[in-house]
């Protein structure tokens, strides 16, 4: 099952994803690297410690917002020019079981 990989086909945009407590993040970072995403230096998913809003990418990496992508995630519907989709993980979970 492609949890993450659908989110890319079924969404245009910028995509940040809310984990909402360690189960949901935990699944996250595991769905990740079954899916073949890493970090942009290489790292496996289940290598790092997830936060609570993690990015998406189209080539297959997954990054931390950070400060500044938590205050987007709160404040605003677009990032640059492109809109920003907001996933809750544990929706994502619920809709594939």
């Amino acid at each position: 099952m492609s949890r993450i990989k659908n989110l890319l086909a079924e969404n245009e945009g910028r995509i940040y994803v809310y984990l909402k407590d360690n189960s949901v993040a935990n699944q996250f970072m595991i769905d990740a690297e079954s899916e073949g995403f890493t970090f942009s230096d290489g790292k496996k998913p289940t290598e790092r410690k997830p936060s609570d809003i993690m990015a998406v990418n189209r080539n297959n990496t997954i990054n931390y917002v950070g400060t500044v992508g938590h205050i987007a995630y709160q404040s605003t519907d677009k990032i640059g020019e492109e809109p920003l989709i907001k996933i809750d993980y544990s929706e994502v979970l619920k809709q594939s079981k």
